[in-house]
């Protein structure tokens, strides 16, 4: 066995070397390495094949906030290929890898959400997109750090660390197969920008299992890529099962927004909800085109979620359609080009079809005061929504909620609702 004890690790000097030849001697060797309790600082790390890394509980890796230590690499960023920054830790273009052990991964957010927001929250990049009429472009410009990135790899577990205020994503599973999260914790604060939990990305054979997220953004999400970018790249999600795990602060568990690829066979069961925004979440937007087909949810539990069910396809605008402003004035990014290519319009809007849901059981606490809504389902009006069966539910909730442009069942349910439809609700998410 390898271990750390030789490195400093009182997380004020820089040890990224020192920790990255450890990581390529287990490699070679085949030997476990061991991170001892301690916090060590460092950029970015790259696990190979062939690999198993245990943390023992207290150590910890935290990223530095010096930008000049990472170095861009060619990855996909909310849908578009691009270079962009590596992970804390990454598995890239590696077999048989294993990450163990309750240590914990610092994302050190707070400075990656600065650049974002600003201290204020009222100011940073953000703004001064939004004042340009680039929202779209801020997320994609303003780069942040993810906890973890498996890219083109297979056989990799992870198992029982603890994701820490993550900059941006906290564990992105893309282009790989035969991958297994288990027992993983997410943790982020409320104002944290675009730190979804988990994201499964153009990915296959994937299971989730004993997690528990808790973060700003989508809490588990499936995707394939973004408009023409994800269509080229025509590479789906598929044969993805989350299971027995549960979701606290965030958005729910999300298929979208970036569909273009295609998402077919997902599992989604035994899964117990608290304060969350969403319990199961579908959205797309019209350049995104591609499917979403045979989905199965049951057995869920849910306590004081606002949306039990939003599918939603034509989903925040702004940030969706990619156009730049009629008074524009300079270069167009590589990046940008890819945003605002027209998607193709041969192609019909996202299809979706054959969801299954059931033995969903949802009520309130006495004294919660939130929005309290069961279905926000609404499609595309020339492009329906096709055989989606809800049952065996039993849902106490404020608002039956909307369906339109949806075929849409349900049987062997009860739903008790107390409020009469509040259109001001129908708004959600439109960041």
């Amino acid at each position: 066995m390898i271990d750390t004890k030789k490195i400093t690790s009182n997380g004020e000097a820089l040890v990224t070397e020192e920790l990255q030849r450890l990581i390529d001697r287990a490699s070679e060797t085949k030997e476990t390495l061991f991170i001892n309790k301690g916090t060590y600082l460092v950029s970015s790390l790259f696990v190979k094949s062939n690999t198993t890394i245990v943390f023992e509980e207290g150590a910890e890796l935290i990223a530095t906030t010096d930008e000049s230590k990472y170095v861009d690499i060619e990855t996909r960023v909310a849908g578009i290929d691009t270079l962009w920054y590596p992970a804390l830790l990454n598995v890239i273009d590696a077999t048989n890898v294993k990450i163990m052990g309750e240590g914990t991964l610092n994302g050190n957010g707070p400075y990656w959400w600065n650049k974002y927001w600003g201290e204020d929250y009222q100011s940073g990049m953000r703004k001064e997109y939004d004042a340009k009429g680039l929202r779209f472009a801020c997320d994609y410009d303003c780069k942040r750090l993810r906890n973890v990135l498996v890219s083109n790899s297979n056989n990799v577990e992870i198992k029982d660390i603890i994701s820490f205020e993550s900059g941006f994503w906290n564990i992105h599973v893309l282009y790989s197969h035969d991958v297994l999260i288990d027992g993983v914790e997410i943790i982020c604060d409320k104002i944290s920008p675009s730190t979804d939990g988990i994201d499964v990305d153009s990915s296959y054979n994937v299971e989730i299992c004993n997690v528990v997220t808790n973060c700003n953004d989508d809490s588990i999400c499936i995707k394939s890529g973004r408009d023409m970018d994800g269509i080229r790249k025509n590479i789906p999600s598929y044969n993805i099962h989350i299971h027995h795990s549960t979701i606290k602060a965030g958005y729910g568990i999300t298929i979208g927004s970036e569909v273009s690829g295609g998402i077919r066979d997902v599992e989604i069961d035994h899964i117990n909800y608290f304060g969350t925004d969403c319990g199961f979440r579908i959205k797309s937007s019209k350049p995104r085109k591609g499917y979403i087909k045979n989905i199965y949810i049951h057995d869920l539990k849910m306590m004081n979620v606002k949306y039990l069910f939003h599918l939603f396809v034509d989903w925040n605008p702004n940030y969706s359609i990619c156009q730049l402003p009629d008074n524009y004035e300079g270069e167009i990014p590589l990046l940008w080009q890819k945003l605002i290519e027209p998607s193709d319009d041969s192609l019909s809007n996202t299809k979706i079809k054959d969801i299954v849901v059931e033995r969903v059981d949802a009520e309130n606490e006495i004294n919660y005061q939130g929005i309290s809504r069961v279905f926000n389902i609404v499609g595309f009006e020339d492009s329906l929504m096709e055989n989606l069966l809800f049952k065996n539910m039993r849902i106490k909730a404020k608002e039956y909620g909307i369906i339109k442009f949806a075929d849409v069942k349900v049987i062997d349910s009860i739903i008790d609702t107390t409020d009469e439809y509040n259109k001001e609700y129908d708004n959600f998410d439109n960041r």
